[in-house]
């Protein structure tokens, strides 16, 4: 069964805020739930969606007991009858994981990669409010995204905790009333006292290394990442930087910022989670221990806050804080990110594409860590322009992206 039609926002119990989970069985997932049981008065589960982890998927509707459930892979949809309550809607195959994001106030779209366009421009053309998790379908899908944001009541309230950082330090004066405006959103203008955004990263599990250093590293060494528990994609992007790089431009279309108003600093302790620089030379921070449950229920709750508190510093125990340039001779990937993003059109598409094949190769053990970067590299040479103005122009760059940068992934195989 498939549904990728949008359903009215269905009637809460009580003043519940309905939150559909796109993607509920992964670590941003399951982290949300977390942050949903600290306050169940404020916040009911209407809609929860995972590909394929189907035992966790219906162990997650046994306990919140949503209206919906969405497995992608429809060879499950029985084995997940069976699991889940009485009177839970079981949807299955193409299409029912989108469905999921026509339903409910909020929309968590927590799907890794590519895959979770549909959901995003789905829950934006829909009129609802866009917890995004998901940066790579605003990414590569920028300009479809951007329509589908300008639908009455649409807004991105993102979940990175970069991108939240940034939300946070521009304030209040970018929050719009949906129910009264039809425009697109706020933060398509570029705010004109804003400076510089200063995104701040950890430098991953290879900060400081050389490239000789990093040419026999292995997949474990990869996926240990100092400060952040994530899922092995995000991991490796971070390792590689290019998750860094993704995020550049994830904050240009968020924030209507010029790539050279977007600045990269390394920040070994997590701490700082992003800046932004004002015209008169003031610079505002949000800093917290790293804990992804902050910005899941600040995009929950926006534009209240929400109650209970996450990642709470001690100050008496925080000694130092440090910063420095990141270096882009050997962590190319920030480098050809920057590239993309300025090139526009279908290039952040190619490269997003291109880095989701290469990591898949890394993971396998088809390429070596430091072969990632040329991958996208050569796939990005032979970049073609295309326009974008539906979802089917950005699957068929993707599609094509992905076939350039499988044959630089065989060329390159141990």
């Amino acid at each position: 069964m498939t549904r990728a039609t949008a359903e009215a926002h269905p009637a809460g119990a009580g003043s519940a805020t309905a939150v559909s989970i796109v993607g509920s069985t992964g670590s941003i997932g399951t982290q949300t739930l977390e942050v949903v049981r600290s306050d169940r008065d404020r916040f009911r589960v209407v809609a929860l969606g995972a590909y394929s982890s189907v035992q966790l998927l219906g162990e997650q509707a046994t306990e919140f007991r949503p209206e919906y459930v969405a497995i992608g892979d429809e060879r499950l949809a029985a084995e997940l009858a069976a699991l889940v309550p009485a009177g839970t809607e079981v949807r299955a195959g193409p299409g029912a994981l989108e469905s999921l994001a026509g339903v409910g106030d909020v929309v968590v779209n927590a799907v890794v990669g590519f895959a979770g366009l549909p959901v995003t421009v789905t829950a934006l053309a829909t009129g609802r409010r866009l917890a995004l998790a998901n940066k790579e379908s605003l990414i590569a899908g920028a300009p479809v995204v951007q329509a589908a944001r300008a639908a009455r009541g649409a807004e991105i309230v993102p979940v990175d905790s970069e991108h939240c950082a940034i939300h946070q330090c521009l304030g209040h004066r970018h929050h719009r009333n949906a129910a009264n405006s039809s425009a697109a959103a706020d933060f398509l203008e570029p705010p004109a006292d804003v400076r510089r955004l200063v995104v701040t990263a950890s430098g991953g599990p290879f900060r400081g290394r050389s490239s000789s250093e990093l040419a026999s590293v292995t997949i474990e060494d990869a996926l240990a990442h100092p400060t952040w528990k994530m899922g092995p994609k995000i991991s490796i992007d971070s390792s590689t930087l290019m998750n860094k790089g993704l995020e550049v431009i994830e904050a240009h279309e968020l924030f209507g910022v010029d790539f050279d108003r977007i600045e990269v600093v390394v920040h070994p302790q997590s701490i700082v989670h992003s800046m932004v620089e004002f015209c008169d030379g003031a610079t505002v921070a949000q800093l917290s221990e790293p804990d992804m449950r902050l910005p899941i229920g600040y995009a929950l709750a926006y534009p209240e806050r929400f109650g209970s508190p996450f990642g709470v510093l001690d100050w008496t125990c925080l000694s130092r804080l440090d910063f420095a340039a990141p270096d882009i001779a050997t962590f190319t990937c920030l480098r050809l990110a920057y590239e993309a993003g300025r090139a526009g059109g279908s290039a952040p598409a190619w490269l997003n594409a291109a880095n989701e094949v290469a990591v898949a190769a890394f993971l396998g053990g088809r390429i070596s860590w430091l072969a990632i970067a040329d991958v996208v590299a050569e796939t990005l040479d032979g970049h073609e322009e295309t326009k974008l103005l539906e979802v089917g122009d950005v699957l068929a760059a993707d599609a094509a992206a992905r076939q350039s940068a499988g044959r630089a992934v065989e060329r390159r195989e141990h």
